[in-house]
């Protein structure tokens, strides 16, 4: 795998909010492609990396956050809409 790239704060605040919120987030990833999930938490492992987790319906899944293009929330009333991630490092 590529060497980690880390978000920039402010943005990686968005994925807290997503995360305290459980908003069901439309997430597109860098490759094109889309997924559904509910944002569950995030994490950080030993080497760095970053994490989101989300429920989808195929389960739990582990998305590297510098593989995110952007997220937006489904919910009503959430507080923030579109977020694009991708080239906004820190």
């Amino acid at each position: 795998m590529d060497d980690y790239q880390p978000l920039a704060c402010d943005l990686y605040d968005y994925l807290e909010i997503a995360c305290m919120h459980h908003y069901q987030l439309d997430i597109e990833l860098v490759d094109g492609s889309h997924l559904l999930g509910q944002a569950l938490t995030t994490e950080t492992t030993a080497s760095k990396e970053e994490f989101l987790l989300v429920r989808t319906t195929d389960g739990e899944q582990r998305l590297r956050m510098d593989r995110l293009l952007a997220i937006t929330p489904q919910d009503e009333g959430a507080s923030f809409g579109r977020v694009l991630l991708s080239g906004n490092r820190c």
